[in-house]
């Protein structure tokens, strides 16, 4: 069946409603990209379109988790952890499960803008310094190592960004330096045989989140006002509607 396009009601923000309002760390980076995609979607209920989730990818995050949870529960270092001289353990919390949890995540009101931050983390490691290290799951399947170099994974390191920030906001000591476990798929094996072997490399990142706050009180200024806001520069979604109209009248 086809998913018909509907514009939504609920969710939508309203200057005159004094309950916090929720915006998600994939929020905040549709802010980036494209402050009038997240106008039209925040204020407007105009999303953009959607595509079916990548399962595999969901399915190789489920089992890292499998994988870091047994460790978590022993309170031993994960092999990966010690094969690249990380010298943490896999983190105990009672908030970890709603923390990694999507639609709930770690959760910090922003009080100057009445905003409810959130984002829902992969994992989080402890060292032995006591700070938290964010680390996120990815997966791929490419020839060759794996890295963080690319334009597109700008989005990548942002998210990281973030997840540091809002631990930062609820009182925790976090390093500067979070993990992203990267998987790629190998397909250079002769045979299938029903099943993908991956690579698994960890590769370390410096965040810096100096830039989450204006983006915050930027956002916040953009949604409150009655002007739709100019496209971002780069949105393949706000030049094809923009291409399509100018072809059409």
């Amino acid at each position: 069946m086809k998913k018909k396009f509907v514009v939504k009601s609920r969710g939508l923000y309203a200057e005159d409603d004094e309950k916090p309002f929720k915006v998600s760390r994939s929020g905040i980076e549709l802010f980036v990209e494209c402050p009038r995609c997240f106008y039209l979607n925040n204020r407007l209920g105009i999303r953009r379109p959607s595509f079916p989730p990548f399962n595999i990818n969901s399915a190789v995050d489920t089992l890292l988790k499998k994988e870091f949870d047994f460790h978590r529960a022993k309170k031993t270092a994960h092999p990966l952890m010690k094969k690249y001289g990380i010298d943490a353990v896999p983190y105990q919390h009672e908030m970890i499960d709603e923390w990694r949890e999507n639609f709930k995540g770690i959760q910090y009101h922003h009080e100057p803008s009445n905003l409810l931050i959130t984002g829902a983390v992969d994992d989080i490691w402890e060292n032995k310094k006591g700070e938290l290290i964010v680390v996120d799951y990815k997966s791929t399947a490419k020839n060759g190592e794996v890295g963080l170099d690319a334009d597109w994974q700008m989005g990548y390191k942002r998210q990281m960004e973030v997840y540091q920030w809002l631990l930062r906001r609820l009182d925790f000591e976090v390093s500067d330096t979070g993990y992203f476990v990267y998987c790629n798929g190998r397909t250079d094996l002769e045979a299938f045989d029903g099943k993908i072997e991956f690579d698994i490399s960890v590769l370390p990142y410096t965040g810096d989140d100096a830039w989450i706050e204006p983006v915050i009180t930027e956002l916040k200024k953009i949604i409150s006002g009655d002007e739709i806001p100019q496209a971002g520069e780069d949105c393949e979604y706000c030049g094809y509607a923009q291409a399509r109209v100018m072809h059409e009248q």
